[in-house]
């Protein structure tokens, strides 16, 4: 099993900047992808961003493609999402998920493990 923890959320301004960490444990060396999705009250669950360990291919929703920032360090076995130029639609719990095999990477379904969330919260 892989076990995953997000870190670095919080509440900030508009505009603000926000560094979200996933840190990865247990048998990882089957990973092949991993993604950042949210979720806000009463919503479904989206994609965000994700990345390929190997290669270091980086997919994003349109919504934060020129704001948000994908990338890893195999090394410590973590994943990182730099968010800036927040904007208060970007409120919501933000999930990290890994997958070994699959078809695609923007659906909730083609991921295995999760973790628990970190909230985000941009004040106006």
């Amino acid at each position: 099993q892989v076990q995953l923890v997000e870190s670095g959320g919080g509440l900030v301004q508009a505009g603000a900047s926000l560094r979200l960490s996933c840190a990865a444990s247990g048998r990882t060396f089957s990973t092949s992808l991993m993604g950042w999705f949210r979720q806000a009250p009463g919503k479904e669950r989206e994609f965000v961003a994700a990345i390929t360990l190997s290669g270091g291919r980086t997919h994003y929703a349109d919504s934060v493609k020129s704001r948000f920032t994908i990338y890893r360090d195999n090394a410590k076995n973590t994943v990182y999402l730099q968010m800036n130029s927040l904007q208060p639609e970007d409120t919501a719990g933000y999930y990290c998920a890994s997958r070994s095999v699959g078809s695609y990477y923007s659906q909730v379904q083609e991921y295995d493990y999760w973790g628990q969330g970190t909230q985000v919260t941009v004040s106006s």
